[in-house]
Protein backbone atom coordinates (compact mmCIF):
# COMPACT_ATOMS: atom_id res chain seq x y z
CA UNK A 1 0.00 0.00 0.00
CA UNK A 2 2.76 2.62 0.85
CA UNK A 3 3.96 2.24 -3.27
CA UNK A 4 0.63 3.36 -4.33
CA UNK A 5 0.99 6.53 -2.56
CA UNK A 6 4.80 7.24 -2.92
CA UNK A 7 4.63 7.65 -6.45
CA UNK A 8 5.98 11.02 -7.50
CA UNK A 9 5.46 13.50 -10.95
CA UNK A 10 3.81 12.76 -13.69
CA UNK A 11 3.33 9.68 -16.00
CA UNK A 12 3.41 9.22 -19.64
CA UNK A 13 0.06 8.48 -20.32
CA UNK A 14 -0.87 12.28 -18.70
CA UNK A 15 1.26 13.68 -20.53
CA UNK A 16 -0.30 12.55 -23.73
CA UNK A 17 -3.96 12.89 -22.55
CA UNK A 18 -2.97 16.70 -21.53
CA UNK A 19 -0.80 17.23 -25.24
CA UNK A 20 -4.31 15.86 -27.15
CA UNK A 21 -6.94 18.16 -24.83
CA UNK A 22 -4.49 20.87 -25.70
CA UNK A 23 -4.44 20.25 -29.54
CA UNK A 24 -8.64 19.77 -29.82
CA UNK A 25 -8.08 23.34 -28.24
CA UNK A 26 -5.72 24.88 -29.93
CA UNK A 27 -7.18 23.21 -33.53
CA UNK A 28 -10.63 24.67 -32.61
CA UNK A 29 -9.82 28.15 -32.23
CA UNK A 30 -7.43 28.36 -35.69
CA UNK A 31 -10.82 27.12 -37.59
CA UNK A 32 -12.48 30.40 -35.97
CA UNK A 33 -9.68 32.56 -37.76
CA UNK A 34 -11.16 32.41 -41.17
CA UNK A 35 -14.52 33.54 -40.72
CA UNK A 36 -12.93 36.12 -37.51
CA UNK A 37 -10.60 37.78 -40.68
CA UNK A 38 -13.58 37.78 -43.23
CA UNK A 39 -16.30 39.28 -40.51
CA UNK A 40 -13.54 41.92 -39.68
CA UNK A 41 -13.26 42.73 -43.45
CA UNK A 42 -16.54 43.23 -44.38
CA UNK A 43 -16.83 45.50 -40.67
CA UNK A 44 -13.92 47.32 -42.35
CA UNK A 45 -15.85 47.96 -45.65
CA UNK A 46 -19.64 48.58 -43.71
CA UNK A 47 -17.52 51.43 -41.91
CA UNK A 48 -16.01 52.60 -44.55
CA UNK A 49 -19.18 52.85 -46.81
CA UNK A 50 -20.74 54.66 -43.63
CA UNK A 51 -18.07 57.25 -43.41
CA UNK A 52 -18.76 58.12 -47.25
CA UNK A 53 -22.36 58.17 -46.99
CA UNK A 54 -21.97 60.31 -43.69
CA UNK A 55 -20.01 63.10 -45.20
CA UNK A 56 -22.19 62.74 -48.47
CA UNK A 57 -25.35 63.56 -46.36
CA UNK A 58 -23.32 66.50 -44.59
CA UNK A 59 -22.21 67.80 -47.51
CA UNK A 60 -25.48 68.12 -49.34
CA UNK A 61 -27.12 69.27 -46.39
CA UNK A 62 -24.78 72.70 -45.74
CA UNK A 63 -25.61 73.26 -49.77
CA UNK A 64 -29.12 73.10 -49.55
CA UNK A 65 -29.17 75.16 -46.02
CA UNK A 66 -27.37 77.80 -47.39
CA UNK A 67 -30.09 79.84 -48.90
CA UNK A 68 -28.04 81.42 -51.48
CA UNK A 69 -26.91 78.47 -53.29
CA UNK A 70 -29.09 76.70 -56.44
CA UNK A 71 -30.27 73.70 -55.90
CA UNK A 72 -31.86 70.91 -58.34
CA UNK A 73 -32.97 68.20 -58.14
CA UNK A 74 -31.89 65.05 -59.95
CA UNK A 75 -33.09 63.52 -62.46
CA UNK A 76 -35.32 60.23 -61.88
CA UNK A 77 -32.61 58.23 -62.95
CA UNK A 78 -29.36 59.21 -60.88
CA UNK A 79 -26.05 58.42 -61.29
CA UNK A 80 -23.39 57.01 -59.15
CA UNK A 81 -20.15 58.16 -58.90
CA UNK A 82 -16.89 56.02 -57.78
CA UNK A 83 -15.73 57.17 -54.34
CA UNK A 84 -11.79 55.70 -53.71
CA UNK A 85 -11.23 56.01 -49.60
CA UNK A 86 -7.62 57.47 -50.45
CA UNK A 87 -9.28 60.80 -52.03
CA UNK A 88 -7.79 60.56 -54.83
CA UNK A 89 -9.44 60.73 -58.30
CA UNK A 90 -8.16 57.44 -59.66
CA UNK A 91 -7.76 54.14 -56.97
CA UNK A 92 -4.50 54.31 -55.14
CA UNK A 93 -2.94 50.31 -54.15
CA UNK A 94 -5.39 48.88 -51.53
CA UNK A 95 -8.54 51.09 -52.83
CA UNK A 96 -11.63 49.88 -53.09
CA UNK A 97 -14.08 51.66 -55.13
CA UNK A 98 -17.56 52.64 -53.67
CA UNK A 99 -20.60 53.56 -55.77
CA UNK A 100 -22.09 57.16 -54.23
CA UNK A 101 -25.33 57.96 -55.67
CA UNK A 102 -27.14 61.07 -54.67
CA UNK A 103 -31.04 61.52 -55.48
CA UNK A 104 -32.21 65.23 -53.97
CA UNK A 105 -35.91 66.00 -54.50
CA UNK A 106 -37.81 68.76 -53.81
CA UNK A 107 -40.86 68.64 -51.55
CA UNK A 108 -44.13 70.70 -51.76
CA UNK A 109 -43.15 72.80 -54.42
CA UNK A 110 -41.48 75.74 -53.59
CA UNK A 111 -41.34 74.84 -49.55
CA UNK A 112 -38.19 75.46 -49.09
CA UNK A 113 -37.22 71.11 -48.72
CA UNK A 114 -35.62 68.83 -50.01
CA UNK A 115 -35.08 64.93 -49.26
CA UNK A 116 -31.57 63.87 -49.81
CA UNK A 117 -31.07 60.06 -50.27
CA UNK A 118 -27.34 58.63 -50.40
CA UNK A 119 -27.09 55.26 -51.26
CA UNK A 120 -22.97 53.52 -50.96
CA UNK A 121 -22.55 49.79 -52.47
CA UNK A 122 -19.24 48.55 -52.95
CA UNK A 123 -17.86 44.74 -54.66
CA UNK A 124 -19.42 42.50 -52.97
CA UNK A 125 -22.23 43.81 -51.68
CA UNK A 126 -24.57 45.26 -54.21
CA UNK A 127 -26.96 46.22 -51.55
CA UNK A 128 -24.76 48.87 -49.66
CA UNK A 129 -26.70 51.09 -47.38
CA UNK A 130 -28.81 54.20 -47.82
CA UNK A 131 -29.78 56.49 -45.70
CA UNK A 132 -32.17 59.89 -45.89
CA UNK A 133 -32.15 63.29 -44.78
CA UNK A 134 -34.72 65.82 -45.24
CA UNK A 135 -33.27 69.45 -45.19
CA UNK A 136 -34.64 72.99 -44.89
CA UNK A 137 -33.71 76.15 -46.36
CA UNK A 138 -32.35 78.55 -43.18
CA UNK A 139 -32.38 81.82 -43.40
CA UNK A 140 -29.12 83.43 -42.85
CA UNK A 141 -27.00 80.57 -42.57
CA UNK A 142 -24.78 82.04 -44.86
CA UNK A 143 -23.82 85.23 -42.89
Amino acid sequence: MSSVWNKKGISLVEVLISTVLICVGVLSLLTLLPSGWRLSGKSDLLGRAAGILQGELERNEIWIMNEKNQVTPTPSAPSSQPFYPSGKETPQPGDIPYQVTTEIQELGGGSGSWRVRVRVTWPGNETGITESVIVTRQLFFAQ
